[in-house]
């Protein structure tokens, strides 16, 4: 181009921008269409109570919310079907086999990817905390099996583990589940209760709990993001607590999809009209309420006083005020709801309601009991038991109140204490502090008469004229317990649905010392009976006698460390729409109607 060109160009475009003329504007950016938030995908449970804590170990900690938690959070290497085989989970383990016989050795390889919600592998140290645990803690559930370990061997760094034996021990595939998270909880002092009493610190399981809000009663759990098998359909899973008049109104709205109450007739009645009418079916707990009576000193150490107070006491009246549509019990081993089980309680010596006969045992026993009063006394002074309940297990309270109103009717002095679930399964002594105040009773329970609830501190125990062994030799007297009160009856569960040699050998033995464990955990009512052992272990081993569990009962019916309540039994509520997409059932008893939640979708609407 010229110079003269340019020059008129120049003008040319100065002249346009002089000009009045309106520039066209830019188009408008297109508005962006809204989009919607995300839909969780959520479906909310009911549940009585929220429990003591969450370690499925701890006898303190079993509740209908702690199974699911361990289920659904928890790494186990086995896992129980509905009829109790056990099955490997090859998202934990790829293999797991007997691979030695002298020592007896069994060997697992884990899988590689699995890990805790934390990044940290699943590992040998898992194995290691638990075995340690299991044989040193008090208050735990079903230890027997780990008590045979001798060591505990890391190979492939931590993937791969061995585990040794003492001697050979069929049941083993029962061990190592629902592993905790050793990288946070080995070094913690009192990690073993305190860090779970408020949630799980890491998940190893497809769900993750997110938050524990006991005061508004909810545990949220959260689909496990780090999770390396099949991901959870559901985004969350909230868990809360309510009660009958909540939990209709709850359904019917949608707020809840399925319940887990306790089968009484006020949950049936508030549900009647719930509209579309929901469906129930019935799942027992895996556990049986039990009244443990302390047999290593005190009022009761005399077999045959156990066995009078047993006498005094109605036990279908205990359940029909306080559980009404459980499972009576009449064994130590199995519960009702276990294939095979039956009463093994002795047709010519049965432990019934039988006053007339309750009370030639205990005057065999040295009582005494004033024809003008009618009260009971030994050693020149009256008869005062102290029984506990735990303040954080409320039907265990109300079994105590009513068991407390039935043993005053019969003449016994009684005072009831209210610890918490580790202080009273797990210590001689136990603060003397009473249960809080109970809700109002129903009618049946009302029947059983006044709580007897102490006003002051619990009196120290009275101790026993005479043992079992020899009536004419007195126990001595024990040591006040230093900073409480020693219990003479104890309301606890024992826990059901594993190997049943195993459970009787933890419910009822008494490990010896060892090198590994030179004192061993008293056990939660100071029972031991070595005569027992033997048959003990051989309960444990690869051959045990078809008869030895048998004799086992009927020794435990004649020693009566506990005497059996019932299996507690909730109902499995769930509205037609998520019947229609979870499929929930009572599930295995071991772990539960929420099992199969991890393929559960939401209700339509």
């Amino acid at each position: 181009m010229s110079g003269c060109a340019a020059l008129v160009l120049a003008l040319v475009v100065a002249l346009a921008a002089c000009s009045n003329e309106p520039v066209a504007p830019p188009p408008p950016a297109p508005i962006p269409t809204p989009q919607p938030e995300p839909t969780r995908l959520v479906v909310g449970v009911g549940a009585d109570d929220m429990g003591a804590g969450f370690n499925p170990h701890l006898l303190a900690h079993q509740s209908p919310v702690t199974t699911a938690l361990a289920t659904l959070v928890l790494p186990s290497v086995f896992r129980a079907d509905a009829d109790g085989t056990m099955h490997l989970d090859q998202t934990i383990a790829t293999s797991a086999e007997v691979t030695a016989t002298e020592p007896f050795t069994v060997s697992y390889e884990l899988n590689l990817e699995a890990s805790w919600s934390t990044n940290a592998p699943i590992a040998a140290e898992d194995f290691v905390y638990l075995w340690e645990q299991m044989r040193s803690q008090p208050g735990v559930a079903d230890a027997a099996g780990y008590q045979l370990i001798t060591e505990v061997r890391s190979r492939a760094g931590g993937k791969a583990v061995d585990v040794v034996f003492s001697h050979p021990y069929p049941a083993w595939q029962h061990l190592f589940s629902d592993l905790l998270p050793a990288h946070i909880l080995k070094d913690a002092p009192g990690s073993w209760t305190g860090a779970l009493t408020d949630g799980i610190p890491a998940s190893g399981g497809p769900f993750r709990v997110t938050s524990v809000d006991r005061a508004r009663g909810e545990v949220l759990l959260a689909r496990n993001d780090l999770y390396w098998d099949t991901p959870t359909v559901l985004d969350e899973l909230l868990l809360r607590r309510m009660g009958p008049q909540e939990l209709a109104p709850a359904l019917a709205a949608g707020d809840v999809d399925v319940a887990l109450p306790e089968a009484e007739p006020d949950v049936r009645t508030a549900l009647g009209g719930v509209q579309p009418a929901p469906k129930l079916q019935l799942s027992p707990e895996p556990i049986v309420t039990q009244l443990g009576m302390r047999a290593d000193g005190g009022p009761l150490a005399d077999a045959r006083t156990r066995r009078g107070i047993a006498m005094l006491l109605d036990r279908d009246a205990i359940r029909a005020a306080v559980a009404p549509e459980a499972l009576a019990a009449d064994a130590f081993g199995l519960a009702p709801s276990q294939p095979g089980y039956a009463s093994t309680e002795p047709p010519d010596t049965p432990v019934r309601h039988d006053p007339a006969a309750a009370a030639q045992l205990l005057a065999s026993a040295g009582w005494s009991r004033d024809l003008t009063t009618g009260r009971w006394a030994v050693a020149g002074g009256p008869v005062s038991l102290v029984i506990g309940a735990a303040n954080d297990r409320a039907e265990d309270v109300d079994v105590a109140r009513v068991v407390a109103q039935q043993l005053d009717a019969a003449g016994i002095d009684v005072t009831l204490v209210g610890p918490s679930a580790v202080e009273l399964f797990g210590q001689a002594a136990v603060p003397a502090v009473p249960p809080s105040p109970s809700p109002t009773p129903s009618p049946t329970a009302q029947s059983g008469g006044p709580a007897a609830t102490p006003t002051q501190p619990a009196p120290a125990p009275t101790p026993p004229a005479t043992t079992s062994a020899t009536p004419a030799t007195t126990t001595p007297a024990l040591p006040p317990a230093p900073g409480g009160v020693q219990v003479d009856l104890m309301v606890l569960p024992r826990t059901v649905g594993g190997d049943p040699g195993t459970e009787l050998a933890s419910d009822y033995g008494c490990p010896a010392p060892t090198a590994l464990v030179p004192d061993p955990p008293r056990p939660p009512t100071g029972f031991c009976f070595p005569a027992l052992r033997p048959a003990l272990d051989e309960l444990l081993s690869a051959t045990p006698r078809p008869e030895t569990a048998g004799a086992v009962e009927q020794v435990l019916w004649a020693q009566l460390p506990f005497l059996p309540l019932f299996q507690p039994v909730n109902l499995v509520v769930s509205t037609p729409a998520a019947d229609a997409v979870t499929g929930i059932g009572p599930g295995p008893l071991a772990s539960g109607p929420l099992t199969g939640a991890p393929t559960w979708r939401v209700p339509a609407e």
